[in-house]
């Protein structure tokens, strides 16, 4: 099992980064709250990961706090709710954030997250009112200060359609939220907080 990882970090490509250590490359998903947070590449960096096997595939998934790793667990012990979805969670809501948000049993904010129906929202609530309290313990981050891409609004399209978004949300969700100069990831990040409203 892989808990950890330190190494340079290659390549950022929303939900995706690789992480070089000791001359291996390692592909990792990550949710956006990492990805806001990464330094720029060519930079050293650190990841608390997960290590899921399926009866077909591999995968590894990193995070720069703790706190969203037990949050990614969590959330996939609710029934209905795979790596996808909690990836897609951890990208529209800091920890503290969901954590209010299960704690007030706001259905209705819950269900704004791709993946997440009436239902699966309602079993969150009771299944993780108690456990998200003692896991709400990191601010969010302040996000990166990289440069900006030569398309920041078709990236940060890209990187909505793969949490789950649907064509015709992103293409609102980038129009209200993308302002001349902005970066791919300020956009998106203006993008997951309208989505929540």
């Amino acid at each position: 099992m892989i808990g950890r990882l330190k190494g340079t970090l290659v390549s950022k490509q929303p939900p995706w980064l690789i992480v070089d250590v000791g001359g291996v490359g390692y592909e990792l998903q990550a949710p956006m709250s990492t990805l806001f947070d990464l330094p720029e590449t060519g930079r050293e960096v650190a990841l608390f990961t997960h290590y899921a096997v399926k009866e077909d595939t591999v995968a590894l998934y990193g995070f720069l706090r703790e706190s969203e790793r037990a949050l990614f667990r969590n959330l996939q012990r609710v029934t209905g709710i795979g790596a996808k979805i909690a990836l897609a969670v951890l990208s529209g809501a800091s920890v503290d954030e969901f954590a209010r948000l299960v704690h007030a049993g706001d259905i209705a904010a819950l269900t704004r997250i791709p993946g997440i129906g009436k239902k699966t929202a309602e079993r969150i609530v009771v299944e993780l009112r108690d456990r998200v309290a003692a896991d709400a313990l990191s601010m969010p981050g302040i996000g990166l200060d990289g440069a900006v891409s030569k398309d920041p609004q078709a990236e940060a399209t890209v990187a909505l359609q793969q949490l789950g978004y649907k064509p015709a949300e992103v293409a609102r969700l980038v129009k209200e939220s993308a302002q001349p100069g902005d970066s791919a990831e300020t956009i998106i990040r203006k993008a997951l907080k309208l989505a929540l409203r």
